[in-house]
């Protein structure tokens, strides 16, 4: 029993001793070193890890922008004091940017969107409501109010309106886009925070329907696009704005019936 008990501690001593030597040599045949600057850039950035930058976090973020895949100025959360901050690190220009912002393109709130015959009775959730029912308006495209983007924003920078609609904090709003993929019906959007015209609707129904279902909504008569020069085409009756194209001042905005293309004031 003795003698069985040390060959078995000899013999799990000896492949112990083995593996470690030869994980020892891997280690060092197979080591990657990491760039220092990684973890130094790393630490500049806010560690929200939020996806704004199109990375999968902030050290990924810093990997690639080391290796000059991203910007220096990609991460909307830390704005433009970490961009100069990172490109002092690295000895780049940070460059001018221009805050990004969601935009929330529908009107049609509780006063102006038509209700159902039937209330809707169930969770309030935007996900389940867009799934299960489709919410208590008639609408099938319009925002459903249940408020996912103002729960998925992780700075606050969204409330929800007393017309059930989202309202954007653009002074608390960071960018990073996590809003626009917590609403079903895709009616947030992200855009520079200068940009002015917008149609605020996503409506694809004909021009009757459209109508009878919301008040704000577009009603496809195509105005603005013959007007723009390109600069806004007809796509399933709805006015579709190519803003590289886009010149504001032909956009006659006053002969839009519903107001559902709308030129807002600069900031």
């Amino acid at each position: 029993m003795e003698l069985t008990f040390w060959i078995a501690l000899a013999t799990m001593g000896g492949l112990g001793f083995v593996f470690a030597g030869a994980l020892a040599i891997a280690d060092k045949k197979l080591r990657v070193e990491e760039n220092p600057l990684i973890g130094q850039v790393n630490d500049l950035l806010p560690g929200a890890n939020c996806g704004g930058c199109g990375c999968a976090g902030c050290y990924d973020f810093s990997v690639q922008l080391v290796e000059g895949k991203k910007p220096v100025n990609g991460c909307p959360v830390g704005g433009e004091d970490t961009a100069k901050a990172i490109a002092e690190l690295l000895g780049l220009e940070a460059g001018a940017s221009v805050k990004i912002v969601p935009r929330i393109l529908c009107k049609g709130g509780n006063k102006e969107a038509v209700k159902k015959m039937t209330n809707y009775y169930g969770p309030l959730s935007c996900k389940t409501m867009h799934i299960v029912a489709g919410g208590d308006k008639l609408c099938t495209y319009g925002c459903l109010g249940g408020g996912d983007c103002v729960e998925a924003c992780p700075f606050n920078a969204m409330i929800m309106g007393e017309n059930g609609l989202p309202i954007v904090i653009e002074e608390i709003c960071t960018g990073c886009g996590i809003c626009v993929k917590a609403c079903p019906r895709d009616i947030i959007e992200m855009h520079p925070i200068d940009r002015e015209v917008f149609v605020f609707c996503k409506n694809h129904d004909d021009p009757k329907t459209s109508k009878a279902v919301c008040d704000v909504a577009c009603v496809g008569c195509g105005i603005c696009a013959r007007k723009s020069d390109g600069g806004i085409e007809m796509v399933d009756f709805l006015g579709v704005i190519n803003y590289d194209k886009l010149d504001p001042e032909k956009i006659p905005f006053e002969k839009c019936s519903t107001g559902a293309i709308t030129r807002i004031s600069k900031n």
